[in-house]
């Protein structure tokens, strides 16, 4: 059929030869490439040879039906998959967490105000959540390697251009297009997970992958707590240079899904398979497993609160040091990267016990989580802190107990979609994350800017009470989508 275009093209009338699309008569499908006058040979348009890139990878037949041999090839794959995913996506926080280190330098060098600078990070964020919505559904059904590759190296290019201008509104609308482009970093990353791990598996793995938020967090703040010294610039056109090798690093090192490497589907997850389904089979599923799951919406809405924490912190935490505690700009990186390097372990352990000892019911762990997220809060706002140490060791408790919810979040809706619209459940949890950037970002600027930072610290504890007892009302959310089956 597809083999026998050129006939199917001599057997049209004349006047419809060379059009951009013809309906084959035999299947009903509709060929986009071009055919061309006089030759029957098929051209394909920069379109299509563009989005060809991001096809799933093709199924390739098992190699061996040997349990050992399966098992060995599983072992080697997922650790390639872990450890890959994990360093493409802590790079994705080199080009974007590097902001919030500069923010103070910008400040005082082009004279930007606080307000414009939450109006930065607010917009960001905004077209960040939308993109990671958009792209997860798009990113169940993408090749993940090119997926995340084009991600990154696109947003490496933000930074470069970021880095060379100093126009109020240039650097605005760079920046807002860097967002669109780190929406592309997780879809990738949820479809790798979910196809390469069973769901029983899931929580513990995804909160190993988790400690990229913190090792590219982390990393970038100490970093460019040395760059801006030298020049606030260097803080964009370092970090997009490294991303730009870790996009090489990502092509050659990710696979797709086991069967583009001849391997079977994960164990109970076969149901769930992307094969044969229509597109049409695919958005039926898609809002039957996502939209009319009111857990989902449920723990969408409290991650507008977790990340109004992660992100006041993450985003402010130089600027509150900074002005608040007379810290040098050097060790508030330090201190921020702290921060996210307790939320890593935060990560692993909310895994390991949702794993261990409550059968993947992550939410339950998010209750005391969050809770306890918000006392570290308090006490770092009211106790009369005069070491740097006990400072760094109460955001780091703040980090460990916000990032056992951030992560665990994206667990339970993976879980409860299905590997097969793990992104897309992620991606509408993600919409309401960075929405919260209305608060964390323009929002908190404008505070401080009005008020001062002890207004905006009543705000975050009051962020971690809601989100509390958001996460009590999904309590009852069962722990896996394939239970329904």
């Amino acid at each position: 059929m597809l083999c026998n275009r050129v006939a199917v093209e001599k057997a049209l009338p004349k006047e419809t030869r060379g059009i951009n699309s013809l309906q084959v008569p035999e299947t009903g499908e509709t060929l986009v490439n071009q055919i061309e006058p006089g030759t029957g040979s098929i051209s394909q348009s920069p379109v299509a040879r563009l989005l060809k890139i991001f096809a799933p990878a093709a199924a390739i037949p098992v190699e061996s039906h040997d349990p050992a041999t399966v098992s060995r090839k599983y072992r080697h794959w997922q650790k390639r998959v872990l450890l890959s995913s994990i360093i493409g996506y802590a790079t994705f926080y080199f080009v974007r967490g590097n902001l919030p280190i500069a923010m103070p330098l910008m400040e005082h060098n082009l004279g930007i105000h606080k307000q414009q600078l939450g109006l930065f990070l607010t917009l960001h964020g905004l077209l960040y959540g939308v993109s990671k919505f958009a792209n997860g559904f798009l990113g169940d059904r993408a090749n993940a390697r090119a997926f995340m590759a084009f991600g990154l190296g696109a947003s490496a290019l933000m930074n470069v251009l970021f880095g060379f201008n100093s126009a109020v509104v240039t650097l605005g609308l760079i920046w807002m297009a860097n967002g669109w482009f780190q929406g592309m970093g997780f879809p990738p990353c949820a479809r790798l997970l979910t196809n390469w791990f069973s769901p029983k598996q899931l929580a513990s793995r995804m909160s190993i992958w988790n400690i990229s938020h913190q090792i590219g967090g982390g990393l970038i703040v100490a970093l460019c707590g040395y760059l801006v010294v030298i020049s606030w610039r260097l803080a964009f056109l370092v970090p997009a240079a490294i991303a730009f090798v870790i996009v090489i690093f990502i092509w050659f090192t990710l696979p797709d899904t086991p069967p583009s490497v001849g391997l079977p589907e994960v164990k109970g997850t076969e149901l769930h398979s992307e094969k044969h389904e229509s597109s049409a089979e695919f958005r039926r599923f898609v809002i039957d497993r996502v939209f009319r799951n009111k857990y989902i919406w449920i723990v969408s809405l409290a991650n507008f609160f977790v990340y109004t924490i992660r992100y006041a912190v993450f985003n402010w935490g130089p600027t509150i040091l900074w002005d608040t505690k007379h810290v040098k700009i050097t060790h508030a990186g330090w201190m921020v990267a702290a921060f996210e390097f307790s939320g890593a372990l935060g990560a692993i352990s909310g895994g390991w016990i949702t794993d261990r000892y409550l059968g993947g019911r992550a939410v339950r762990v998010c209750v005391f989580y969050m809770a306890l997220a918000g006392v570290a809060l308090f006490a770092f706002w009211k106790l009369p802190l005069q070491s740097e140490l006990m400072m760094t060791g109460l955001l780091g408790a703040a980090g460990f107990f916000i990032y056992g919810p951030q992560c665990l979040l994206a667990v339970a809706a993976a879980n409860l979609a299905t590997k097969r619209a793990a992104a897309t459940a992620i991606g509408l949890t993600s919409i309401f994350g960075y929405a919260s950037t209305v608060l964390s970002g323009w929002g908190l600027g404008a505070l401080v800017d009005r008020y001062d930072w002890n207004v905006a610290f009543e705000g975050l504890i009051i962020a971690a009470l809601i989100g509390t007892l958001l996460f009590i009302a999904a309590w009852p959310a069962k722990a896996h989508g394939y239970e329904a089956e």
